[in-house]
């Protein structure tokens, strides 16, 4: 085992922190942007899980190209602007106040 594959360990848990995160703020807000990324969170966070796998059968170059698209394709996705002048950890955790539309 190489420190490659430390990289992609690494790489697949920021793909589902990533996930977490964009869910989380879809739960408190309802944004149909971050919806669609908490959807496709799931299959990123899915293809990071693979990417660690390849890793550890000692394909560390597949697996890393994996998390990098992982990444990227994340990353992709569009969202609504929702950060003002929040300091970094509130952005970090996703730390957002509850405006869901259909909130009782």
């Amino acid at each position: 085992m190489s420190y490659l594959t430390y990289v992609a360990v690494f790489g697949a848990a920021v793909v589902i922190f990533l996930w977490l995160r964009d869910a989380r703020i879809f739960f408190r807000t309802g944004l149909p942007g971050y919806r669609k990324a908490a959807y496709h969170g799931v299959l990123y966070g899915a293809v990071g899980t693979v990417a660690v796998l390849c890793c550890l059968a000692n394909l560390e170059l597949l697996g890393l190209g994996l998390i990098l698209a992982a990444l990227y394709l994340q990353g992709r996705i569009l969202r609504e602007k929702i950060w003002g002048n929040e300091p970094w950890p509130v952005r970090f955790l996703g730390s957002i106040p509850r405006s869901r539309a259909n909130k009782k």
